[in-house]
Formats: C-alpha cells, structure tokens, sequence
C-alpha cells in the first residue's frame, strides 16, 4: 500500500500528499471536485428534507459501491453497515447549516431531466448508425 492518500470520493489528491511523486490517479481526475457516484443521490438542502427512506438508500448504495457484494453470506456484515452509514448520515444532515435556501425537489428532478435530454440527444446524434 502507497503512503500517498487518494481521496477517491472527491476525486483529488489529499493536501498532505500534494507534490509527491509517482502516485497513481483515477483517469478522470483533473483537479475539480466530483461526485463519487452519480447514483447517490444529494440528500442536502432540500425542501421537504430527506426522509429515512431516502437516507437508508443512500446508505445501501454506499455501502453496495464499497463493498462490492450483496452476497448472501455477508447479508448481516452488510446491514450493519448499512444502518452505521445511515444514522451517520441522519446525523450528518441534521447538522449541516446553509446560507442558501432550500431547493425545491420537484425542480431539480426537472433540472436533471432537461441534463439527461441534452446529453443523451447529444450522444445519439453523433452515435454511428
């Protein structure tokens, strides 16, 4: 294992590793801040908030992403985390502070869909066929 520290979540090199060399980067790190995976879902700053549904998907998600499995025989290893990561994140929400106002659910899913339209047309048009 490397002594460099990747930060894979937010895709950058950690501060402490800046300016060392040989370290081995995702492809698509390019300095920006990305998301760690487009499957879940932002549960912050919304109008209503998050329910407990929506915070134990997420945390089923991450949990499934890290882990690889959904093996049957790690079935009770995987809940637990799944419930760790949950109330973590139940917590986690209910601390943060913004100064913006809440966002409206019902318009960023319709932000997201104008997003997917334009990419996917986009790819469509230029697919060979």
């Amino acid at each position: 294992m490397s002594d460099r520290i990747v930060d894979d979540d937010l895709r950058q090199v950690s501060p402490a590793t800046a300016g060392q060399p040989n370290v081995a980067l995702p492809s698509n790190v390019s300095g920006r801040l990305q998301p760690m995976c487009r499957n879940i879902r932002t549960l912050t700053n919304f109008e209503p908030p998050a329910s407990a549904t929506e915070v134990q998907a997420a945390a089923r998600q991450y949990v499934r992403k890290v882990s690889g499995t959904t093996s049957r025989a790690n079935e009770q290893a995987i809940q637990r985390a799944v419930d760790a990561v949950a109330d973590a994140t139940a917590e986690l929400l209910d601390a943060l502070v913004f100064s913006s106002p809440p966002r409206d659910r019902e318009v960023e899913a319709a932000k997201g869909r104008e997003r997917n339209e334009r990419r996917f047309s986009a790819s469509r048009s230029t697919a060979p066929g």
